[in-house]
């Protein structure tokens, strides 16, 4: 392990001295993480701390590690989006990364469009219904015994059959004796559409409701 360490460490400080000959290209040691760019990345908005930074009369005091890197004590995991924005324009943000994470880390460097992108992410992710804000709403409904075909067919508009309840009361029809059970049965809603036109009963969910109101 140490010879490992060893070997990477002589790298980093080879490849160094190459960046250190070529003025173009821009070492960063953010939170003890190596990021190799360019001025040109950096510059991308001028009122930036990074633009200030790489400078040659930069009126930013910032100390370098001792392969020349500039050292900066940031989490180098939201850098990572950052950088890449600086770079092509575009706000790509793994999924197991936090966009408030990213936007600390915006505003840190004085980024105003990537502030402004994050930000946009944000308002749009908070708006959009969850996958667990669906809600069942639940109707228990008493029938006779030879009523239970006629309901198991005006189940539609999305009720589903859940449970089945003989509750062994009996009544004489004619010559027949008839069991009396209660019949549960679920609607699944969305968020949105609890609240939108979509609950208003539709004619067979009527019957359902009309069934239930003997209870």
């Amino acid at each position: 392990m140490a010879d490992v360490d060893e070997r990477n460490s002589r790298e980093v400080k080879e490849n160094s001295t190459t960046v250190r000959g070529n003025k173009q290209w821009v070492r960063l040691n953010v939170g003890g993480t190596y990021f190799l760019t360019t001025k040109t990345t950096l510059s991308r908005d001028t009122n930036s701390f990074l633009f200030r930074l790489c400078q040659e009369d930069s009126d930013l005091i910032s100390d370098r590690d001792e392969t020349g890197a500039y050292l900066i004590d940031r989490d180098p995991t939201y850098f990572s989006p950052v950088l890449n924005y600086l770079r092509h324009g575009k706000l790509v943000i793994n999924k197991d990364l936090a966009e408030e994470g990213v936007l600390e880390e915006a505003e840190f460097y004085n980024i105003t469009e990537l502030i402004h992108l994050v930000k946009e992410r944000i308002c749009h992710r908070d708006a959009r219904p969850l996958r667990d804000s669906k809600k069942h709403v639940y109707r228990v409904l008493q029938c006779h015994e030879d009523e239970l075909t006629q309901m198991v067919s005006t189940m539609s508009d999305g009720w589903k059959f859940e449970q089945l309840i003989n509750i062994g009361s009996q009544y004489n029809y004619g010559n027949e004796d008839h069991a009396e059970f209660l019949c549960v049965v679920s609607r699944e809603y969305g968020t949105t559409a609890l609240n939108s036109k979509e609950t208003e009963p539709t004619d067979r969910a009527k019957v359902l409701q009309q069934k239930g109101s003997r209870m």
